[in-house]
């Protein structure tokens, strides 16, 4: 088992971390920003928005998208200013969540689908594991027009595309399992199938390496695995706190970034900045997207 050094401390609650233009993007849910950090550790501020920012991709023309997560809208950056890309509240029944951006500027994005905080609360996980609503995944076309893209899902969670742009492998983070689709030329999803269970692990934030494997941030403990299709795991990264998000990054993809947090639950962790950014170097490097 590998054990990964930190990078950055002072955030929040990190999501949606993103390899661009030589640094890592993400979102810091209760500083309401997207910021980035560069091989050094240095954070900076890139946008702010009157909401908690999640899911982050890029238009094929360099726009940026961002997921507003209690207002349900996909925003769109533009060189005058933040607009409306998508409204996905005929969608989400709760909280927009990731991301996923396919490379024709299609937009997936999942949702809680119900109130996860309140319900862990009353009846604790094993309770929410065992009882809770499925959710929609929404998909937004580059003209703003929002469809369904899959109905029936466990809390849709971390998405990646491969490289050839045919399949999509899901986190559905209650359902503790990577779930795959085929991805139509119009971009809706069909054959759905499960790609690996994941044990007893609430798989958050995904990426995918070169072999084909998935790196899964897991939730419920201070780790990162790589799992092959069905379910075999490969390797075992040791964090300092639970794992919600991962990303390959750097100049060869071969840097391994997880954002990491005492907590995911907003009153834990909304009042303090305890979150980080930890690293560790890893053989096979990232492919796909994100």
């Amino acid at each position: 088992m590998a054990k990964a050094s930190i990078l950055a401390e002072g955030l929040y609650f990190g999501e949606g971390p993103r390899w661009h233009a030589g640094r890592l993007w993400f979102s810091d849910f209760y500083a309401r920003a997207v910021k980035s950090v560069d091989a050094g550790g240095t954070v900076r501020n890139e946008l702010e928005i009157e909401d908690q920012p999640s899911g982050l991709g890029w238009l094929p023309d360099g726009r940026l998208l961002v997921v507003a997560m209690k207002a349900r809208q996909l925003l769109r950056v533009d060189p005058d200013g933040i607009k409306v890309h998508g409204n996905l509240a005929g969608i989400a029944d709760y909280h927009a969540n990731d991301m996923v951006v396919d490379g024709q500027g299609r937009a997936y994005v999942g949702n809680f689908g119900f109130h996860l905080d309140q319900e862990l609360k009353a009846r604790g996980v094993e309770g929410v594991l065992a009882d809770h609503p499925v959710a929609k995944l929404a998909r937004v076309d580059p003209d703003g027009s929002v469809h369904v893209a899959a109905t029936g899902l466990h809390f849709p969670n971390g998405c990646v595309i491969t490289p050839d742009g045919r399949t999509m492998i899901l986190a559905e983070t209650l359902a503790m399992c990577l779930t795959a689709f085929d991805i139509d030329s119009d971009g809706g999803l069909s054959n759905r199938r499960g790609w690996a269970p994941v044990g007893m692990r609430a798989p958050d934030g995904i990426c995918l390496d070169a072999d084909g494997n998935v790196w899964v941030a897991n939730a419920l403990a201070p780790e990162c695995v790589l799992f092959a299709q069905g379910g075999e795991i490969i390797a075992t990264v040791q964090t300092s706190q639970p794992c919600f998000a991962c990303m390959l990054g750097g100049e060869d993809r071969r840097r391994l970034y997880m954002m990491t947090a005492p907590s995911s639950v907003a009153d834990l962790v909304s009042g303090s900045p305890q979150g980080r950014i930890e690293y560790v170097e890893v053989a096979t490097p990232g492919a796909g997207l994100p």
